[in-house]
């Protein structure tokens, strides 16, 4: 249903927040785009150094909130994380990574430690600090007080700590399965057999595994409930943890009636061992790609990604796969990977169960397209930075577009799009601006409440969006 505006997820419209006046395409858009490293990977990299034996290299890491906050948070619980810089790069800088700063160091030594004592974590508003940090907190000597953003403590984590208490650690959260919480640690974790439900966030399961090496019997986390969203992030997980030395087994149960892949794992056994420092090059994040490929269906022009990996734990080839149904020709050159549009947005029906975070971009492109869309997989985004489901149906339905929300999912229904008085709201969640900035290359006058919120996970956004328009030097 084509709901109201949702209140409380984010800037409301008409309140106190800064408008980006997102640009129209003049044409059909001609460009090569380089990303910023992954969310994904930089946090892991990050988490699992921590846990080493000694010092680490993260290479190319992403600077943005989430990232900035994860190294705190880490920093808080005894590990040193510093920016690498060039000799000839000015001295005299704050040591580690800024929140805002695209032009951060190539790369962060990490240096694993874990102080006793208090300590206060602030997750703002990051899933992955959200629910990655309880794991490595827990084997502290001390007490950790977890604390974000309002939104955050509506999003899912009570599963994580319920699995932790069955671990051996303990949680003071009043009964609320959510923030604020303290983790009472007690410098060791006993591990063992664990069994939950991720089926609101595979970030459950990552959390655990990735401090389960050091936990005294390591772990195995077993999922119960439906298909789990963000399989690919899963397979990161246990990768970088392979590749950082631990004994990672990963197995499936045969499950009757489910409709799960049976190839698909549901149970992880991390057996206690060191974590080899070492070092880490993180990939370009595609998710964050997913815009400027989309621009190059909604202007029939051509968008090239440089370094986009041959071989990925990312959901390349799910993002590739829709862009394809919906009209795109992909194809990897010398470049990178080359997007181009046909003229013809296509509508299709597809599970995003597994590229979950581009469906603010995608339910941008499926309101432009010839033919309506069907997106299923998706009911746990309504736990994002925003419930990004009932905030797509509101501002795509405020511009005149056909948004119905599903149990698991939202109908397109393609129909003339026009700016109104009101900025299209970001509900303080990056994706949101993502899909403003793709609806607004067709949708000319489209103001993006709060903009400078995108970036949560990727600062130099709007300049590289107004670089592509601009086309070639």
């Amino acid at each position: 249903m084509n709901g109201g505006r949702e209140q409380g997820s984010g800037p409301a419209p008409g309140g106190p927040a800064h408008d980006w006046q997102a640009p129209a395409a003049a044409g059909p858009v001609r460009a090569l785009v380089r990303l910023p490293g992954s969310k994904s990977m930089t946090n892991r990299a990050l988490v699992i150094a921590a846990l080493a034996d000694g010092p680490s290299t993260v290479r190319n890491p992403l600077s943005a909130r989430d990232t900035a906050l994860m190294a705190a948070a880490l920093r808080a619980l005894g590990a040193r994380i510093e920016d690498e810089r060039p000799e000839d790069q000015p001295t005299g800088q704050p040591a580690g990574p800024q929140a805002h700063d695209p032009g951060a160091a190539a790369s962060w030594l990490v240096s694993p430690g874990l102080s006793g004592g208090s300590a206060t974590v602030d997750v703002g508003n990051a899933g992955t600090v959200l629910r990655f940090v309880p794991p490595v907190a827990a084997l502290r000597a001390g007490d950790a007080d977890f604390r974000g953003d309002p939104r955050a403590a509506m999003r899912p984590v009570r599963p994580l700590l319920a699995g932790l208490r069955e671990l051996g650690a303990t949680i003071d959260d009043g009964g609320r399965g959510g923030l604020p919480f303290a983790v009472r640690g007690r410098g060791a974790v006993r591990g063992g057999t664990v069994t939950l439900d991720a089926s609101a966030s595979s970030q459950f399961v990552s959390g655990l595994l990735l401090a389960a090496p050091r936990y005294d019997k390591g772990a195995e986390v077993r999922h119960e409930g439906a298909r789990m969203p963000s399989a690919p992030h899963l397979e990161m997980t246990v990768r970088m943890l392979r590749e950082a030395g631990a004994d990672v087994e990963t197995s499936s149960r045969a499950r009757s009636g489910t409709g799960d892949d049976p190839s698909v794992p549901d149970i992880w056994r991390v057996h206690p061992g060191a974590l080899r420092p070492g070092t880490v090059t993180v990939e370009p994040d595609l998710s964050n790609a997913g815009p400027f490929l989309a621009a190059a269906l909604v202007t029939a022009g051509t968008v090239t990604v440089a370094g986009w990996p041959a071989r990925t734990s990312q959901p390349a080839a799910q993002i590739l796969d829709v862009l394809t149904r919906m009209g795109a020709a992909c194809a990897a050159t010398a470049d990178g990977m080359r997007v181009t549009g046909s003229g013809e947005i296509r509508g299709v029906t597809a599970d995003l169960r597994d590229a979950s975070e581009l469906t603010p971009v995608l339910s941008a492109l499926a309101a432009l397209a010839s033919g309506p869309s069907v997106f299923t997989g998706i009911g746990h985004q309504r736990g994002q930075e925003s419930d990004r489901l009932a905030a797509l149906a509101a501002e795509i339905g405020a511009l005149g577009g056909d948004v119905t929300e599903l149990p698991d999912g939202l109908r397109i229904r393609p129909r003339p799009l026009r700016a109104g008085a009101a900025a299209f709201a970001s509900y303080d969640d990056h994706r949101l601006v993502m899909a403003a900035a793709v609806l607004a290359l067709a949708v000319p006058g489209l103001r993006v409440r709060d903009a400078a919120t995108v970036g949560k996970t990727f600062p130099g956004f709007i300049d590289s969006w107004t670089a592509m328009l601009a086309g070639p030097p």
